[in-house]
């Protein structure tokens, strides 16, 4: 079975960055779809940022794009999402997950669907503050 343990977060002040690590044990991350998702107080869950296995195409959901980055590092297991330019509305209990299909299949079947992914990490927590 995979674990995941996601890390990085903090309090921030509106305009700064933090960056989360989501590191994988159990098994190889590189085989799966990564996505992180967020949980804001009082909202669902949603995704946000997703890197594919093999090829590291990426995938960020418009309110987050330009200011989020995910990347891989494979030989730590690890994936990344650099956050810049952070928001209090970016205040939530953020989590990775992951799922063994390719990001172009995610996306045309849905990529929000939490059912979808077969291990997900504990979240840590992002507040930012104005």
């Amino acid at each position: 079975e995979v674990q995941l343990q996601a890390s990085g977060g903090g309090s921030v002040q509106a305009g700064g960055s933090l960056t989360l690590a989501c590191v994988a044990s159990g098994d190889t991350i590189s085989h799966f779809t990564v996505a992180w998702f967020r949980q804001a107080p009082g909202k669902e869950r949603e995704g946000i940022s997703f890197i594919n296995r093999g090829n590291r195409d990426t995938y960020y959901e418009d309110f987050v794009k330009g200011r989020f980055t995910v990347a891989r590092d494979n030989a730590e297991n690890t994936v990344y999402l650099q956050m810049n330019n952070l928001k209090p509305e970016d205040t939530a209990v953020y989590y990775c997950a992951i799922i063994k299909l390719d990001l172009d299949q995610l996306i045309r079947i849905g990529h929000n669907q939490r059912s979808l992914y077969n291990f997900w990490g504990k979240g840590t927590q992002v507040t930012v503050s104005s």
